[in-house]
């Protein structure tokens, strides 16, 4: 199987790259083929641009939503300056909407067009990191809101676009995705004061499944920081088994 894995942590002896690393043994043992995506390394840039707005025109989109849009008006604000504003205003007067939207569609982001390139040839997405705020830290919740965009990983039918989440159509053809998290709170935490349920309903099935991922395996490695040494590798264990016996069941 082809498996992409998300990596994020800015410490590379952390134990968070220790899972990393036995997982890939794992991998590489059982004979998968797989690719990093060390997101602190190619210095991904988390934060929503200007130009990502561009995987939202669509020409599915409504007619009277995008009128409402007024995407003329936005074109022509994000051209730069008054001279740019006025080259803009000039370039796009007598267009289409049809030819507005081809346009829009070829401004987007070159750094997101190619983390689709890999998320679409991989049978399995893995994403090894930590927790923040009960969720992904910033550069990995970064990566999800500007790569699993609109037209790549989901679509929207008429009632999509008023609003419904059931007018939401998937289309990530992933058959399994695999998250691992090193926490630092302990087990009971997350059962009892409902943390476990919250992320994995976020997460799990609104963010994965919901846009079409098979199946979602959430891995939690408790309290880190006050795992016995016994712990950790039992953690480490579990972490190279879950590459080495990789299956999409």
């Amino acid at each position: 199987m082809k498996v992409l894995i998300i990596y994020a942590h800015p410490n590379p002896m952390s134990f968070t790259k220790a899972i990393l690393d036995n997982f890939v043994r794992g991998l590489k043992e059982a004979g998968h083929q797989f690719e990093v995506v060390d997101l602190y390394k190619i210095k991904f840039n988390p934060v929503f641009q200007s130009t990502d707005s561009a995987f939202f025109v669509d020409k599915d989109l409504p007619k009277e939503l995008f009128e409402q849009m007024d995407m003329r008006k936005i074109i022509v604000e994000l051209a730069g300056g008054t001279i740019k504003r006025l080259v803009a205003r000039w370039y796009i007067k007598n267009k289409t909407d049809d030819e507005l939207i081809q346009l829009i569609s070829s401004q987007k982001s070159k750094d997101v067009l190619v983390q689709q390139q890999k998320v679409a040839k991989a049978d399995v997405l893995v994403f090894i990191t930590q927790v923040f705020w009960m969720h992904f830290p910033a550069l990995v919740k970064g990566w999800m809101e500007r790569v699993l965009t609109y037209g790549f990983a989901y679509r929207l039918n008429e009632a999509g676009w008023r609003g419904d989440p059931d007018g939401r159509i998937p289309l990530l053809n992933l058959k399994k995705a695999i998250i691992m998290h090193p926490t630092f709170f302990n087990e009971t935490v997350y059962r009892e004061k409902g943390f476990k349920a919250a992320m994995e309903k976020t997460i799990d099935e609104w963010g994965l499944k919901y846009p079409g991922v098979g199946k979602v395996d959430h891995l939690y490695f408790h309290s880190i920081l006050s795992a016995t040494p016994q712990t950790r590798k039992k953690y480490l264990e579990i972490a190279y088994h879950k590459g080495k016996e990789l299956s999409i069941e």
